[in-house]
């Protein structure tokens, strides 16, 4: 199983307006554990060489085809992504892998010494400028790139959400405790198809069915 985690943690002064569904009902995206397009924004850390090679909860090619799936999702609906590595500039690390760097291009890795994300001033920062909403973190490993940064956001907020996508830990045991870590927070998980049906919400939002059908049918689960 893989997971990834989801977090408000920018308050709700600058909310952005949440768009109708087809039968006219509008659902407060601040009332709801549902990921909206315009509350939302996903964070992507340390998908790196070693800590991939590192993953004992999942396999690994799985892991990643789900990372990737989940980055193509997020920008086919316009969600800000946040990319942070570590240690790559002090030449300890590797960059990013090649196949989920291809998808993240435009998206600039924030390079860290911290293993606590949460602690490093520069990601910080690039998380609060995507906006007021909620957070899906992609995080390698489980137990700690993710837990350690979720708790520290939940910590903050009385809202959250937890997205079971694309994440690994160091063995079954480790990755099971960090979910159920930040679960016992406030987390609540959900799988990368569920999140990009949460993000579509209605077939009658054309502009992104195509895109959904593609990512989520045609180059997986129709394969697969």
């Amino acid at each position: 199983m893989s997971k990834s985690v989801g977090v408000d943690v920018r308050g709700t002064a600058n909310a952005r307006p949440e768009l109708p569904a087809s039968n006219g009902v509008i659902r407060d995206p601040w009332l709801t554990t549902s990921s909206r397009h315009k509350n939302s924004a996903l964070v992507v850390i340390d998908y790196q060489p070693s800590q991939v090679a590192a993953v004992r909860s999942m396999d690994h090619q799985l892991l990643l085809k789900n990372v990737v799936s989940t980055v193509k999702t997020a920008k086919a609906f316009g969600v800000p992504v946040v990319h942070s590595t570590i240690n790559v500039a002090s030449g300890r690390q590797k960059p990013t892998v090649p196949e989920l760097a291809a998808v993240l291009e435009g998206n600039l890795p924030i390079d860290r010494t911290s293993i606590n994300s949460w602690e490093d001033a520069g990601f910080v920062a690039a998380v609060r400028s995507t906006g007021d909403g909620k957070l899906i973190f992609c995080a390698l490993w489980t137990e700690v790139c993710m837990a350690f940064p979720a708790l520290d956001a939940l910590a903050k907020v009385s809202r959250c959400t937890l997205s079971s996508i694309a994440i690994g830990g160091t063995s079954v045991e480790a990755h099971r405790a960090g979910l159920e870590r930040v679960t016992l927070a406030g987390g609540q998980p959900i799988g990368w198809v569920a999140l990009a049906c949460e993000l579509q919400r209605d077939w009658a939002r054309l502009e992104t069915v195509r895109k959904l059908i593609q990512i989520v049918l045609t180059e997986r689960l129709l394969q697969e």
